[in-house]
């Protein structure tokens, strides 16, 4: 069994085994109602009744088992020219990485579902910059594919933009998360830190655009399909 596989598996095992603890003890660990949705700034704007809490505890453990298929499919549905198999051990790296940040995310809503006072938001950015930044880590081992990495028209289009566009964005998200990271230590709002994480995603989007333009100018655009 693939390391990766054994760690997704691990960890929804986990998650669903949480979750039904919770279900299983709702009557002495759950508030009635329960807060079930917050706003921007972290504030609970709406509840569920403490026995109507089933559907919300199934949502984290059924979109892990989710991305557990989809992580085990997406190599055999790839066309033959956008195979994973050149950068496999990343791939399964990166879909490792996913899924370690539901089992975070599923463990700081279960907390606040269960009457924890924490900053929900600053541990749901702060979950996404490390996220961020071990992603960035090996973004630039990515080859052209259509289910992971920066995936624009322009990076699909040519493998000059797409390796260049990922080793420009590989800086920009290990930068990203590295500084919104010391940020959110630093006591700035978590909205803030979030607009650090979007603009490390959306800067790479442009990024390609423009390259791959100014390559088509030159006539450089020798690798597309």
């Amino acid at each position: 069994m693939r390391p990766w596989l054994l760690v997704a598996i691990v960890l929804t095992a986990l998650v669903s085994g949480a979750s039904w603890l919770v279900w299983e003890n709702r009557e002495d660990w759950l508030p009635n109602p329960v807060p079930t949705h917050w706003d921007m700034h972290g504030e609970p704007d709406r509840f569920t009744p403490r026995e109507q809490m089933w559907s919300h505890l199934l949502i984290m453990p059924g979109t892990m088992v989710l991305m557990l298929v989809l992580g085990l499919l997406l190599p055999w549905l790839s066309p033959i020219r956008f195979k994973i198999e050149p950068f496999r051990p990343t791939y399964e790296y990166i879909l490792m990485l996913v899924m370690l940040l539901f089992a975070y995310l599923s463990s700081i809503i279960l907390a606040s579902y269960l009457g924890f006072e924490i900053d929900l938001m600053t541990w749901l950015v702060g979950g996404c910059l490390i996220l961020l930044t071990a992603i960035g880590n090996v973004l630039g081992k990515v080859k052209r594919n259509f289910y992971v990495g920066i995936r624009t028209p322009w990076t699909l289009a040519s493998d000059q933009v797409w390796d260049r566009t990922h080793r420009v964005g590989a800086w920009l998200f290990v930068a990203g998360g590295l500084i919104g990271l010391a940020l959110l230590v630093l006591g700035i709002p978590p909205l803030a830190a979030l607009g650090i994480f979007l603009a490390a995603i959306l800067i790479p989007v442009f990024y390609s655009l423009w390259l791959y333009k100014r390559l088509e100018r030159e006539g450089r655009l020798g690798d597309q399909p």
